[in-house]
């Protein structure tokens, strides 16, 4: 019998346990701001920095895939500015980050602009036209956990109210339930003293493995990558060997588990069945790898609370901007 989970000790670990609630709020709330957010039909881009893109990148493969309509996902210095949409989606946790402001800025009032914020008193209420304000689900930490997934559950919870979820795509509802199961689980055996993880994705859940990565560099320093699952094999394969895993969001391909297994990696098959675990919603199985992020950061004697080299928002000089 597992030993139970021990209580959270740094403030990032209390926010990471908050993330049920918090989804199930941003679920109830999805359908009073169906105006603002994206319509069926419509061509949309989805901006953000850091944490934002990837979540912006798996809200548009998420949308696509469920026939809402053309969905693009940018860094915000990378938007292309020539092209034209029918609604630009902001993700901002602090509201404040200059590159989004600096877009929205430009924007002005051509596009339709909302901006999904933790924080009511920021710039971005006024630049983006339109606003989601998540305060609920707003952090301390420097680290983004339960804002970024908090986000993405609204915007999954409109899909549900839009009429379509891709197939085997769980509602946001059953995603909250899975997570307390990832929270209350052991962290997967091995994953802690792995040397080097490579975390991998497919559609919408390479998003969430592009964050799972991030979440181990800026927490705990780790040498973490993110590929396309079916990437793996052609060049980052070659870094996988005893004492390295492999972390799998979503379907794994076929002959992929063997392939890891063949050349001495540990394989963590997130989001796969199993005959005594069920699957996990992916999203449900990110929450794992925010415990395991700051599990490895209190392993190195790192504060996960205050990352090295990190400030909550980027905010550019002028002269930079």
């Amino acid at each position: 019998m597992p030993s139970p989970t021990p209580a959270p000790t740094s403030r990032t670990a209390v926010e990471i346990d908050s993330q049920p609630a918090c989804w199930q709020r941003a679920a109830e709330l999805a359908p009073a701001h169906a105006a603002v957010l994206p319509r069926r039909g419509e061509r949309v881009a989805v901006i953000g920095c850091g944490t934002s893109w990837f979540i912006a990148q798996a809200y548009a493969a998420l949308r696509e895939q469920g026939g809402h309509g053309e969905t693009d996902a940018f860094a915000a210095s990378e938007f292309p500015r020539r092209r034209a949409y029918d609604r630009v989606i902001a993700l901002t946790r602090s509201g404040t980050t200059s590159e989004v402001l600096d877009l929205l800025a430009r924007l002005g009032a051509s596009t339709a602009a909302t901006a999904i914020t933790a924080d009511p008193a920021t710039p971005v209420m006024k630049l983006a036209g339109n606003a989601v304000v998540l305060d609920f689900a707003d952090e301390e930490s420097v680290v983004q956990t339960r804002f970024a997934t908090t986000a993405l559950a609204l915007l999954r919870a409109h899909l549900e109210t839009e009429g379509a979820l891709p197939p085997g795509v769980r509602t946001v509802a059953q995603a909250a339930l899975d997570a307390g199961r990832a929270l209350a689980e052991p962290l997967p055996e091995g994953a802690l003293t792995a040397g080097q993880i490579s975390f991998l994705g497919t559609g919408w859940t390479y998003g969430l493995a592009q964050e799972a990565a991030l979440k181990m560099r800026e927490a705990a320093g780790a040498w973490t990558e993110a590929y396309p699952a079916m990437e793996y094999r052609h060049g980052p394969i070659a870094i996988t060997g005893p004492g390295r895993a492999v972390w799998t969001f979503g379907a794994l391909p076929a002959g992929l588990g063997a392939d890891v297994t063949r050349v001495g990696g540990l394989l963590i098959a997130g989001s796969g069945a199993d005959a005594d675990r069920p699957a996990l919603d992916p999203m449900a199985d990110l929450v794992r790898v925010h415990r395991l992020a700051v599990a490895a950061a209190e392993a190195d004697g790192r504060d996960p609370d205050r990352p090295r080299n990190l400030t909550r928002s980027v905010i550019l000089g002028a002269d930079l901007g």
